[in-house]
Order: C-alpha cells, then structure tokens, then sequence
C-alpha cells in the first residue's frame, strides 16, 4: 500500500513494501526528483539496506560456527513493512524479526525508518532497537536513486557531482563478481567535482571511505534545478548506476560495505559490521535538499 504526505513545496509518497521511499515531486515545478522505478532498468526506488550492506560471499555468512544465507542488502528490501505513525509530513515504517527472518538472521531487530517532509526536501531516519539479551550484529544504509538527468532536456554529460569539500580520496575497487579487493585506488584529486558520463560505472559503483564532505550535490551546467544529500552520519558513501545508461544515479550513505573477495571470518570480524548491545537502539539520519 502506498502513502502520501505533502507540503507547500512537495508530495511524498512511500510504500509499505520495502518500506521505500517512491516519490519525491515538486509541486512548484512539476519535476519528479526520484526514480520511478522502470523494471527495464532497475525495479527499486530507494531501496532500504539491513541488516547487510552489498553481499557476502556466495550469499553466505557465519554467526557463532553456523553458516546464514542473505540475499544482496540483506531482507529489508523485499520485505513488507507496517505503518506504525502517521503525521501531517511524516511516516513512520516499522519491520520486526520474525520465526521466518530468525532462519537467514539470527538476531531479534525492531528497524525502523521514517520519512520527514521538509520545507527544502526530505530527511530519513534509520533506527536499530535490539529487544533481546544478546548483541545485535547488522550493518545499514539506503540506497535511493535520483533522475540524472533532473532536467529531460539536458544530457548526461551536463551532469556533475559537487562535494562539500575539495576531495582527495581513494575508492575502494571492486571485483569482477562485485567484491571488495583490498587495494585502494586515487580517484579524487584536490577536486570539489565529479564529472558524470556514461563509462563512469562500467566497473561498477564507486565506493568511498575516507571523504571529507557532509554533504554532496547533482548539479547540471544549464539548469537550475539540483538536489544536495546530507551524508555526514555515515563512514562509507557509494555512488552508482547502471552500464546500460539508465537516466538515474544513486547516492548511497552506508554503515558498512560489501564482503571483501577474500573474507572468510565470522560476522562479528567484518569491517563495517555494527555492534549494538541488549535494550539499546542505533539511530541515524541523512537528508536531500530540493534547489530550484
């Protein structure tokens, strides 16, 4: 089921499946700033990453000598969620474990994601509660996609990434069968800009641990219309789209990453893994601002 707040500027609407985030239109420009989901393409729209974040190893993980199977981001995307809190420009989704979701995660979870409507955009909320007597172990993120293009009438190539800061930093490059490798590569240098094209990801996403920046825009050279994330709360920031062109590019904040191709420990080892004890509860935020 789909639900819509909205403001003077903006109607949002997200979905109890996923608990994703399906829309983001400008009501004074009549410009849709997220993907629509084109299955031709990619069939999400801002899909929610929990309790992993990319993939492990043959889809395999170890939790105290037994071994798990997640698919890639973990169950939260494919999940179904409930609506627990409703207000005038928020919602709020709410996902439990479950017998079902204890045989591939062995961990009791309450996630929680809610959806502030904004006068300049929209901030999302990820909340991790741990209701049992053992650690909770998990990593989180999201994954939203966003009309690249913004404006139809311009192209690709028009297109840029405008950091907070002047950047210096290395990407962490991945394998042929999409896994972290441990040599990091310059990227970066001494720029506040990424240029986008359609090669850009032709080894797939560009993966950061080390930026500076709170914050990073999509900007074109001959439009006004441009969307910022806020991204400080979150150590590892992904950026991707598919090879074939399609006309979105995602902005990832993520507490953790992928499995790297030779890792072989148990899920407690894993870097990027959040560790969050009985009866306490992890929160963080990231937020998109609308220019126009």
């Amino acid at each position: 089921m789909l639900y819509t707040v909205e403001n003077d500027t903006f109607l949002l609407t997200t979905s109890e499946h996923g608990g994703e985030l399906h829309s983001l239109y400008s009501k004074k420009t009549g410009t849709e700033y997220l993907w629509h989901g084109n299955p031709n393409y990619w069939k999400y729209h801002a899909p929610l990453l929990f309790p992993i974040v990319g993939r492990c190893i043959n889809n395999k993980y170890r939790v105290n000598e037994k071994i798990y199977e997640l698919p890639q981001h973990g169950l939260a995307r494919t999940s179904e969620f409930n609506l627990i809190k409703q207000g005038p420009q928020m919602l709020t989704f709410e996902l439990k474990s479950s017998p079902q979701s204890l045989t591939i995660y062995p961990f009791e979870f309450i996630f929680q994601v809610t959806y502030t409507l904004q006068d300049h955009g929209v901030k999302t909320t990820l909340s991790v509660q741990n209701p049992a007597s053992e650690q909770l172990l998990f990593s989180v993120g999201a994954h939203p996609a966003f009309m690249c293009p913004i404006d139809p009438a311009d192209d690709l190539d028009d297109c840029f990434l405008e950091f907070s800061e002047k950047e210096t930093a290395s990407i962490i490059p991945l394998s042929d069968k999409g896994f972290l490798t441990h040599q990091h590569t310059p990227y970066l240098i001494d720029t506040k800009k990424l240029p986008l094209h359609k090669d850009l990801f032709e080894k797939d996403a560009l993966i950061f641990d080390s930026l500076k920046s709170a914050t990073v825009s999509l900007k074109s050279k001959h439009s006004k219309k441009s969307l910022t994330m806020d991204f400080h709360e979150f150590p590892f920031f992904g950026i991707w789209a598919p090879k074939s062109g399609a006309p979105f590019l995602c902005l990832e904040p993520w507490h953790g990453h992928a499995d790297y191709d030779d890792f072989t420990g148990d899920l407690k080892t894993k870097e990027g893994i959040l560790v969050l004890p009985p009866n306490n509860k992890f929160t963080c935020s990231f937020a998109v601002m609308i220019n126009e």
